[in-house]
C-alpha cells in the first residue's frame, strides 16, 4: 500500500526533494558519465533515473519487491540495473561485488533502517579507491520522530506575527517510533533514531571519513507547503534534512 503511495506523491520529485535534497547531493556526489554507480533503497527509482541521465551506469537496490517493480516501470531504458536486496542483509550486500562502484547514494533511507552497521561495511568493501558515498536523512537534530512544529502568533507594536519554531524533547537515546512520512500515508513505517553522534561514530567504524556536510532548509521565499506546518517557507532557520560525503579513510 505504501510504495504505490509513495510513488504518487513522489513521481519524479516534490518539492521537498528538488528544492532541499537533489541539489545537496548532486553537488557533493558528482554524478560522471561512464562512472558505475550504486543508489541504495531507492524506492520508486528517483534519483537512480537521474544518476543514469548524468551518463552512468547505475546498480539500483531497494528491500521492497514492489517498489522495485514501480521502479522498473518508470524506467524506459536499460541502462539501471534494478535489484531486490535488503540493506541490513550483509551477505547480500556484499555480493554486490568488491571494488565495483566509484560511487555510492543512500537517499533519505538511513533513519528507515534498524541496523545501519551492515550497510556502512559493505559499501566500504564496493566502493573502488578514491571512491565517494553521499547520505541524506532526515535531520536527527530537528527533524527526529519526537519534534513538535510550533507557531505562536505575537502582537509586535500593532503588526501580527507568526514565529515557528521545533520543540525537541528527544534526541541523546537512539530509539524506534512509528510514523508518517507523508500526510495520508496509508499505514505508519518505523524511524529509527541515531544522535547525530552515533550516526557518524557507525560511519567511522566502518572506515569513513566525513569530508562534506550540508544542512539544508527552505528559503523564506519559498511558500510551496499547503499543510499548517509544513516546512516550507515556515521554518527556514530550522534545516530538516542533513545530507553528507563519505570517503574511504586512507592509511598513511
Amino acid at each position: 500500500m505504501n510504495a504505490r503511495f509513495w510513488d504518487e506523491r513522489m513521481a519524479e520529485g516534490n518539492d521537498f526533494f528538488i528544492s532541499l535534497i537533489w541539489p545537496s547531493v548532486e553537488k557533493l556526489l558528482r554524478p560522471l558519465p561512464g562512472e558505475k554507480l550504486l543508489d541504495i533503497a531507492c524506492g520508486n527509482g528517483l534519483t537512480s533515473r537521474r544518476l543514469a541521465s548524468a551518463g552512468a551506469a547505475v546498480v539500483a537496490f531497494d528491500f521492497s519487491e514492489e517498489m522495485i517493480r514501480v521502479a522498473k516501470t518508470r524506467t524506459s531504458d536499460g541502462q539501471i540495473d534494478y535489484r531486490v536486496v535488503d540493506a541490513t542483509d550483509a551477505q547480500a550486500l556484499h555480493a554486490l561485488g568488491p571494488r565495483t562502484f566509484e560511487g555510492a547514494l543512500c537517499n533519505m533511507a538511513l533513519m528507515d533502517m534498524s541496523d545501519i552497521r551492515p550497510l556502512m561495511n559493505a559499501v566500504a568493501s564496493v566502493l573502488k579507491p578514491g571512491g565517494r558515498f553521499v547520505f541524506s536523512l532526515c535531520h536527527p537534530c530537528f527533524n527526529n520522530p519526537s519534534i513538535v512544529q510550533m507557531g505562536e502568533l505575537e502582537d509586535r507594536e500593532g503588526e501580527l506575527v507568526t514565529t515557528y519554531s521545533v520543540k525537541v524533547s528527544r534526541y541523546l537515546t537512539p530509539y524506534t517510533q512509528v510514523g508518517l512520512a507523508m500526510h495520508g500515508q496509508p499505514v505508519p513505517h518505523p524511524y529509527f533514531h541515531r544522535p547525530l553522534g552515533l550516526l557518524l561514530q557507525e560511519m567511522f567504524d566502518a572506515g569513513f571519513v566525513l569530508d562534506a556536510l550540508e544542512e539544508r532548509a527552505f528559503s523564506p521565499e519559498n511558500s510551496g507547503g499547503s499543510a499548517p506546518f509544513s516546512w516550507s517557507g515556515r521554518f527556514s532557520e530550522i534545516p530538516p534534512v542533513l545530507v553528507g560525503r563519505l570517503s574511504p579513510r586512507t592509511i598513511a
